[in-house]
């Protein structure tokens, strides 16, 4: 799987440009805040139809533009496919894969597999759990249509109980239909919980096996889930929670409330790993989703380095670098100096200056 070229049109600071990829390894490099990431992110929009950053589609328009264009040219398993989208300020985005429009954002999912690393991902084992969060779901959506339409339909009925729990505080009469909320979320949750914990089994055997390999088995990492409720109490557990529900006038246990745990040994990584640690550990889940892709997809997903060069040492970028010489990489960076002494073969080198892009190879 890769992408064979790319057109923005008013994104970001980008009036237009097009970039036509190598299917191997890609740099992009210039100056801080010359629109490197843009590209990267215009790439990830295309993919999963949301910003890596959590930006509104508003916000990714060039300043004084009321709309912006992204065009994408994707070979996967030996076909070629294009995705348009058109974003616009006020109203929804539309989106046509092969030319042919989509009712549905949640239809583009699965199509292209990316995966997104930046120095902000390095953080993702000491935030809060709703990056680990979203950390599994964006894997999964790309990876399981049916715990996509799961996950939409949970928190469909998660906001409409929310939204009930505040109607009920002024009109006490409407607490029978309670009930019903209770079991759509009894029904699509269930689903969510086991399908995570299957991932998290999956991907911690992964994770545990590279970051033996990158620490010289020094250290035995495993990852474990740690649902807020478990798929047998869950039903008890919500009934429980109803008058605390009625109070706060929003739903308090259920899985928009899970978390994972990384564990080196008895030592929790998230609260008492060293910096390094938390690093390789940032490191090792990257490197196991592209691994896990492969498995399940049965192709290499596209890989986005966003300037996370800088932010690991030697020993760990040479392991990165060695991991992905196989499948399509575009890595962001200041300058190719951090290159030089890799393995890596530059197939196709990009500067990017105020928007503008030059091909140098």
């Amino acid at each position: 799987m890769y992408v064979n070229s790319l057109e923005v049109g008013n994104f970001r600071n980008y009036d237009f440009a097009r970039i036509e990829f190598h299917d191997k390894t890609n740099i992009l490099y210039g100056d801080n805040a010359q629109g490197k990431t843009n590209l990267l992110e215009s790439v990830f929009v295309c993919g999963t139809t949301k910003s890596h950053k959590g930006s509104k589609d508003r916000e990714l328009i060039r300043l004084g533009e009321e709309e912006a264009h992204i065009r994408l040219h994707l070979t996967k398993k030996n076909i070629n496919h294009r995705i348009d989208m058109h974003l616009k300020k006020n109203k929804g985005k539309g989106i046509a894969i092969d030319g042919i429009p989509i009712r549905r954002s949640s239809e583009l999912l699965g199509l292209m597999n990316i995966i997104f690393f930046s120095p902000e991902d390095l953080k993702i084992i000491k935030n809060g759990p709703s990056e680990r969060r979203r950390f599994i779901n964006m894997e999964l959506c790309q990876l399981d249509s049916m715990y996509l339409h799961d996950l939409g339909e949970y928190n469909k009925a998660l906001m409409q109980r929310n939204k009930l729990l505040k109607q009920i505080y002024y009109k006490p009469s409407l607490l029978d239909t309670l009930d019903v909320w209770d079991m759509n979320l009894l029904n699509y949750g269930y689903r969510i919980i086991k399908r995570r914990e299957e991932f998290i089994k999956e991907i911690s055997e992964i994770v545990t096996r590279v970051n033996e390999k990158l620490t010289g088995n020094k250290e035995h990492i495993q990852i474990l889930y740690e649902p807020d409720v478990k798929i047998d109490f869950f039903e008890n557990a919500l009934k429980k929670s109803r008058e605390r529900d009625l109070k706060t006038c929003s739903t308090n246990v259920g899985p928009h409330r899970d978390d994972i745990c990384f564990m080196n040994g008895e030592i929790d990584i998230r609260k008492y790993g060293s910096q390094g640690q938390q690093r390789t550990c940032a490191l090792s889940l990257k490197l196991a989703e592209i691994e896990l892709v492969k498995v399940i997809v049965g192709d290499s997903p596209i890989l986005l380095l966003d300037d996370v060069l800088s932010e690991l040492d030697r020993s760990r970028q040479n392991y990165l670098l060695d991991s992905i010489y196989d499948i399509q990489t575009i890595i962001t960076c200041t300058g190719i100096e951090e290159f030089i002494d890799s393995r890596l073969t530059l197939d196709r080198i990009f500067r990017i200056v105020q928007g503008k892009i030059s091909v140098e190879k």
